[in-house]
């Protein structure tokens, strides 16, 4: 029976591979949350480079966030959608790595959309 780590990282891998491959050139917006922070990375896979990134750990947001609550991770989807404009990012493609559409990762990409982010 494979441990839990390694299911994981399955997960991921699978969910990364599909994005990637229904990704027709857009940059994705790779979330990952652990047990304390939440952070969120607007990724070109073409160039292999970060064009966006924000985190509830940032200097800027360290102030509005309290803990790790959905409202938080609302608080980093605006803000990397703010960054991702910013640097002229319009469409993603949303990679929730291993972790399920609910909660937190569901508010993160709610907020993204609201600022103005495609998926």
């Amino acid at each position: 029976m494979p441990s839990a780590s390694k299911t994981i990282n399955r997960r991921r891998v699978r969910t990364r591979f599909s994005v990637k491959a229904a990704a027709h050139g857009r940059p994705r917006l790779s979330v990952f949350r652990s047990g304390r922070h939440i952070y969120a990375q607007v990724i070109s896979d073409e160039d292999g480079k970060t064009l966006a990134s924000a985190s509830s750990v940032d200097a800027e947001l360290r102030d509005k966030v309290k803990g790790l609550t959905k409202e938080t991770a609302a608080i980093v989807g605006k803000a990397v959608a703010e960054r991702a404009k910013k640097a002229g990012v319009e469409a993603v493609v949303f990679d929730r790595g291993a972790f399920r559409y609910h909660g937190r990762i569901k508010a993160l990409a709610d907020a993204a959309r609201e600022g103005g982010l495609k998926f």
